[in-house]
């Protein structure tokens, strides 16, 4: 197996990122993964958010920022063939410690339920599901 690599995420990641997120089951994406808005969550944030390298092939991204008071975590995602060799708990890992040097304190996640291999992940790493919570979604200009 190739040695994997960790690095921030920067903006030269996006086209590999997308074309790895298009790829994965249990990832919705929108507009709000566009090359520009990733530029500005990345910009936002700047040193939260990861890729996962195994020579020059992308394997793995996570990002990951906050709004000063709680973090968020998108788009944890490891190719199938990488999958269950810790990629994914590296980046979450990197990406915790980086919210820690933030202050950051609580950390969410938002995964479909209808992503099973997503909640099974959060499960087994230890997250908290919260299923006293409603989200709701709203567009700034309705």
């Amino acid at each position: 197996m190739t040695q994997i690599d960790y690095r921030i995420f920067a903006d030269a990641d996006y086209p590999a990122a997308i074309k790895l997120w298009e790829s994965m089951e249990g990832i919705g994406l929108s507009e709000a993964d566009a090359p520009e808005a990733i530029a500005r969550y990345l910009g936002r944030n700047s040193g939260l958010s990861f890729i996962a390298v195994a020579g020059d092939q992308l394997v793995g991204t996570i990002l990951c920022g906050h709004d000063g008071r709680r973090g968020f975590i998108h788009h944890l995602a490891v190719r199938p063939d990488r999958q269950r060799q810790g990629i994914g708990s590296e980046l979450l890992r990197r990406a915790l410690r980086a919210l820690t040097a933030e202050k950051i304190a609580k950390c969410h996640v938002f995964v479909f339920r209808k992503n099973a291999a997503g909640c099974e992940f959060w499960r087994r790493i230890g997250g908290e599901e919260r299923v006293d919570l409603a989200m709701f979604s709203l567009s700034p200009d309705r």
